[in-house]
């Protein structure tokens, strides 16, 4: 019995999930923070004073119907879709009442520990149509960064201290699933890295929805515990025990 004490225990510090958030406006970034000494994938979100860093898992971005443009009649743009096209696009410039997206390195123990630059890997995306995301040149040319339709994994660097806007490009309605990971070389020389789940809603609809979808990737080994698997333990223990009591009172 003291061991299944144990295992209930065992379950009980499980830490309860942030309250789930949707932000559809102000500034947020995605970026690499070290969480109780581990590096850790998070979105630092601006709309709050002080601002907070979010676990992925608790915060849907959403592109609302202010967000949503026609493709511009421009052979430049047209990975976008067809001239006159409608799709949702989070834009490189903030706007009012659309959220800004960015992405940065500038957490402190982040910039003081990490050796030059991490590299920003998309895995993998599941969404009801195509994502791209493209930062404007200085000559006013679209320069890809990531494109849904391409070949995965795809990659871009992201020097140490710095933070930097693009354009998140989403041609259909519904709930966007990006398997980002981020990767960085420490002055100690060790390596760290992490995969997350990144949601993000185009629409004006529920972004709540966005929650029910089940994440792109796996959650990180030894970040997270199963519940099943202490239910099904202490399961085994309880019948494991009441057969001991039982052959005791045979004899």
């Amino acid at each position: 019995m003291k061991l299944l004490a144990a295992l209930l225990l065992a379950v009980a510090p499980l830490a309860p999930q942030a309250e789930p958030v949707v932000i559809s406006n102000g500034h947020v970034d995605l970026g690499p923070k070290f969480v109780d000494g581990r590096w850790t994938v998070q979105l630092r979100d601006d709309t709050t004073d002080p601002a907070t860093w979010r676990d992925l898992d608790a915060v849907v971005l959403q592109a609302t119907g202010k967000a949503k443009v026609a493709v511009p009649d421009d052979p430049s743009y047209q990975f976008l879709g067809k001239p006159g096209q409608s799709v949702w696009v989070i834009p490189q410039v903030q706007q009012a009442g659309i959220v800004w997206p960015g992405w940065n390195t500038q957490d402190t123990e982040v910039a003081s520990r990490v050796d030059r630059e991490v590299t920003w890997s998309l895995e993998g995306v599941r969404g009801p149509g195509a994502f791209t995301l493209f930062l404007n040149s200085d000559f006013g040319k679209p320069q890809p960064v990531f494109d849904s339709r391409k070949p995965f994994p795809q990659q871009t660097g992201i020097d140490v201290n710095t933070h930097v806007h693009g354009n998140w490009t989403f041609d259909a309605q519904g709930t966007y699933l990006l398997d980002v990971a981020m990767t960085a070389k420490l002055t100690d020389g060790s390596s760290v890295t992490d995969r997350r789940t990144l949601r993000i809603y185009a629409g004006d609809g529920d972004a709540r929805t966005a929650f029910a979808a089940p994440a792109a990737v796996p959650a990180p080994e030894g970040t997270r515990v199963e519940l099943w698997w202490f239910i099904a333990a202490a399961a085994v223990l309880v019948l494991a025990t009441t057969g001991v009591v039982v052959v005791r009172r045979r004899r």
